[in-house]
């Protein structure tokens, strides 16, 4: 729940459709928390957010048509308002690095704990 006491809207976004879906229904199964959006590349991201206007975007990092470092930057842009959190099957240092000077409050191993996912997205706005 936010604050105002209304559910925290996510989008989530990964060019993987089964880790995508898994991410969603798990914070879809979570009180106070609802998934409103879900895309495939990193124009998608920048597409729900704009549209969407969610508390929350998880995105991955390597991703087509525009990575997810890169739709971090538009997001920021256009709907700074969003917490973004990242999202990799790696652990790599300039990745982090990059993500959070870029505005990303957070960075999620995709090999995390379920608590650690939904606790990563309740604490990002």
């Amino acid at each position: 729940m936010t604050a105002d006491g209304r559910p925290l809207t996510v989008v989530v976004v990964d060019d993987d459709a089964l880790v995508r879906d898994g991410i969603a229904a798990i914070l879809d199964g979570q009180p106070g928390i609802t998934v409103i959006g879900r895309g495939s590349d990193g124009r998608e991201a920048v597409s729900l957010c704009r549209e969407m206007s969610p508390d929350v975007a998880l995105l991955d990092i390597q991703m087509p048509r525009l990575d997810g470092l890169q739709a971090l930057d538009e997001i920021k842009r256009s709907t700074p308002h969003v917490a973004v959190v990242m999202l990799t099957t790696f652990d790599a240092g300039p990745y982090i690095d990059q993500a959070l000077r870029g505005g990303a409050v957070g960075f999620l191993l995709k090999n995390s704990t379920y608590e650690q996912l939904v606790a990563a997205v309740r604490s990002a706005p």
